[in-house]
């Protein structure tokens, strides 16, 4: 049965991998090629290796830890890095065999949401405000988290959407955001 257990994780046709303390201790061979690496490459390496900056790696440490500290498993979908520099959208979950200490030891499943972008390439900017925006966040919060107050306390992040919505319109609304109405709305519930 092992062997038969080792070969579904090897050949799934989603990235596993089994994480301690953020530093990938085991994966497969569709995670390797997802992101452009070797297996042998990526044993041992830091998670940090699949995030374009330190800042993204630090921010999503904490981002899912409740529920996997109830033994719920945790989902979303994030930007990661490849080996040659590009960015990969991927719908990522994971479930923690250690719930007192959720990243001690903890397996991770990825899978691409659109191997080949038909949209815009979006800014670091934007990409930081649409992950806000995935995990709940008001525009107000993201304004706040992301420091767009100026000395008077207004918040520039409303004039920085609506930029968005008219330059990506076509994306925005494949992406489920009709308009950014409803997304200024949210701020107010």
């Amino acid at each position: 049965m092992k062997d038969l257990e080792q070969l579904a994780f090897d050949q799934a046709p989603m990235g596993l991998a089994l994480t301690e303390n953020r530093v990938i201790r085991s994966c497969n061979q569709s995670f390797a090629e997802m992101f452009g690496y070797e297996k042998e490459q990526l044993i041992g390496q830091s998670f940090r290796l699949l995030y374009g900056t330190d800042q993204e790696f630090h921010q999503v440490r904490d981002i899912g830890l409740a529920p996997l500290r109830q033994s719920h498993p945790y989902t979303d979908e994030r930007i990661m890095r490849c080996a040659d520099g590009s960015r990969i959208w991927v719908r990522f979950r994971a479930r923690t065999l250690t719930p007192e200490d959720p990243l001690a030891q903890i397996v991770l499943s990825f899978a691409p949401i659109d191997q080949k972008p038909t949209g815009p390439s979006l800014t670091p900017r934007e990409r930081e405000v649409l992950m806000w925006l995935s995990r709940g966040r008001t525009s107000k919060e993201i304004a706040q988290v992301l420091e767009l107050v100026d000395a008077s306390g207004d918040h520039f992040f409303h004039g920085e959407l609506k930029r968005w919505m008219r330059r990506h319109g076509q994306a925005a609304r494949v992406g489920g955001f009709d308009d950014g109405h409803e997304l200024l709305r949210r701020e107010h519930l």
